[in-house]
């Protein structure tokens, strides 16, 4: 990704004029409109359940006859999606405005504007994903094409639908967004851009699944954990995303932040994630791309990459956007092509939108510089993750999902720590695992005994993780830290015990058994299990010999 970027693009994007106005009002989903392609079954049947589960009027549907590839040209985006698509929204009302006798050189129609009424434009899978760079179609845009990276008219179909109430604007480079930034954007602004999110994914059920996860968190509000990884290829992306942890800490959340050079290993822990922000490799790697990895319900995840989205059609390589939807996140964000990191959606941003309450399709935008451009938003653009506050889920913890109750509990310790309550935190820390025993209230309440001045009682909350049932995927990489913490408190044989259950539970894929054969083997030979060492060691010398 090239990463230098001009302040006067920058400048261009505040200071570009924004005419038109936009009729608000309270029923949000009321207003959504449901784009299909009626050429695919499984898209009209993707849209009714949205509209279904979402209260959206059926009549708000509008199945238009598409090419069924992810790729089209210009010419197909504009007979089959953009021209069909505005006429019936002119058509119903949706977007007001007189329509001219006369077409522009992409063969859209003029039309004078005057704003519209839609909160969010939902594009269902079957939907074609991106438009090809058209040579034919090429016109300098200064100062913009001044510049030889915004010489393309290839982008994303999304991003030109964000356009629908505009007419005439060029399809080369990029529209700066007009509600960037923006906190209290009005009506001229709102009613230039119609905000539009993806429901989309490499399989029909696993793009169903992005509304029941966005549903699922707004019962129970955003219970998990928040990780950041930074370590890209320049400041700026660094400082967004060090910004980013700052806010997800004051927000409560537990939170790692990973820093070294490089994404996340395999091997890190990565368990109960809900808050994943993070850059730059071109596939999803570390310990997503663990097998059978999935995502806390509700999870919002973003990592930066120029090609992230280029197809939603794999489950595993082929960028982010895809195989994060496949492991059950409510809400992504990526590019189809190469953006410029400048142009991207902006992690603090989104995470500043969506902690004030803001709806996803809102913070989206909020938090894009450019349409016309790469950027695409996937999951339910009514989902509002902090729907429920921490107070009333702490109220209403029976009813959580056991599985997410442990880390209901974190964010409610952090909550103390940062009230100056850290001996009521240790108290509920207490509390709490006697009712609920496992690895992740343990390892909380050993640091909080450590810090208290009792390394013993840290010690044999670790030790009993060897007593549990063997973890599940998620939860591999929290029981080798255990392993490691003990050891470093000077427990070998507890410490042997929670690497023999883990490391003996028979589904651990070869990246992890290299990871932490050698790490076991040196403490088993300290606790004295010499017989097992050894095996260890045999273990170790197979895999590396391994091609």
């Amino acid at each position: 990704m090239k990463l230098r970027f001009h302040l006067l693009l920058l400048l261009l994007i505040s200071v570009l004029p924004w005419t038109g106005a936009m009729v608000r009002a309270e029923d949000l989903a009321a207003r959504v409109i449901v784009l299909a392609n009626s050429d695919d079954p499984d898209s009209v049947r993707l849209a009714r359940t949205y509209a279904e589960r979402r209260g959206v009027p059926f009549d708000n549907i509008i199945a238009l006859k598409m090419p069924l590839g992810e790729v089209i040209t210009w010419p197909e985006f504009v007979l089959s999606i953009q021209q069909p698509l505005q006429d019936e929204l002119l058509r119903r009302g949706w977007i007001d405005g007189i329509v001219m006798d006369l077409r522009d050189e992409a063969g859209r129609r003029k039309v004078a504007m005057s704003g519209h009424r839609i909160s969010y434009l939902v594009v269902c899978r079957g939907v074609p994903l991106r438009i090809a760079h058209d040579p034919a179609l090429y016109r300098p845009v200064p100062p913009l094409t001044n510049r030889a990276e915004f010489r393309t008219n290839g982008g994303a179909v999304d991003a030109e639908l964000s356009l629908l109430a505009q007419s005439g604007f060029p399809i080369n480079a990029f529209v700066p967004n007009p509600l960037f930034r923006n906190d209290r954007p009005g009506g001229l602004e709102q009613g230039r851009v119609v905000k539009v999110s993806r429901l989309d994914g490499p399989t029909f059920e696993q793009a169903r699944g992005l509304i029941e996860s966005a549903l699922a968190a707004e019962r129970s509000g955003l219970i998990g954990r928040a990780y950041v990884d930074t370590g890209g290829l320049h400041p700026d992306g660094d400082q967004w995303l060090e910004a980013t942890a700052r806010e997800l800490s004051g927000l409560g959340y537990d939170l790692d932040v990973h820093r070294p050079d490089g994404t996340m290993a395999a091997e890190d822990r990565a368990d109960g994630a809900v808050l994943y922000f993070g850059w730059y490799a071109s596939d999803l790697n570390g310990p997503f791309a663990v097998p059978g990895y999935q995502f806390a319900p509700g999870t919002v995840a973003l990592h930066i990459h120029s090609f992230s989205a280029q197809t939603l059609r794999r489950e595993h390589g082929g960028g982010w956007a895809g195989p994060l939807v496949a492991r059950g996140v409510a809400a992504t964000f990526g590019n189809v092509g190469e953006p410029y990191l400048q142009l991207t959606h902006q992690p603090q941003l989104i995470l500043r939108a969506l902690a004030r309450g803001d709806t996803l399709g809102d913070a989206a935008y909020y938090a894009l510089p450019a349409l016309s451009w790469q950027g695409i938003v996937i999951g339910d653009p009514l989902y509002r993750p902090f729907k429920v506050s921490l107070e009333d889920q702490w109220e209403q913890r029976g009813r959580v999902p056991p599985v997410l109750q442990p880390y209901l509990v974190l964010r409610q310790l952090n909550t103390l720590d940062a009230a100056g309550l850290p001996g009521e935190a240790l108290l509920l820390a207490r509390e709490s695992i006697r009712a609920s025993p496992g690895a992740v209230l343990a390892l909380e309440l050993a640091r909080r005994e450590e810090a208290a001045g009792d390394p013993a009682a840290a010690v044999e909350a670790l030790a009993r993780v060897a007593t549990l049932p063997a973890p599940g995927s998620s939860e591999w990489a929290l029981h080798a830290q255990i392993a490691r913490q003990l050891d470093a408190y000077g427990a070998p044989i507890p410490a042997f015990a929670v690497w023999k259950a883990l490391l003996g539970s028979g589904d651990l894929p070869p990246v992890l058994m290299s990871a932490w054969l050698e790490e076991a083997h040196r403490v088993a030979v300290r606790a004295g299990e010499d017989r097992q060492a050894a095996d260890w060691a045999r273990q170790r010398e197979r895999l590396q010999a391994q091609p």
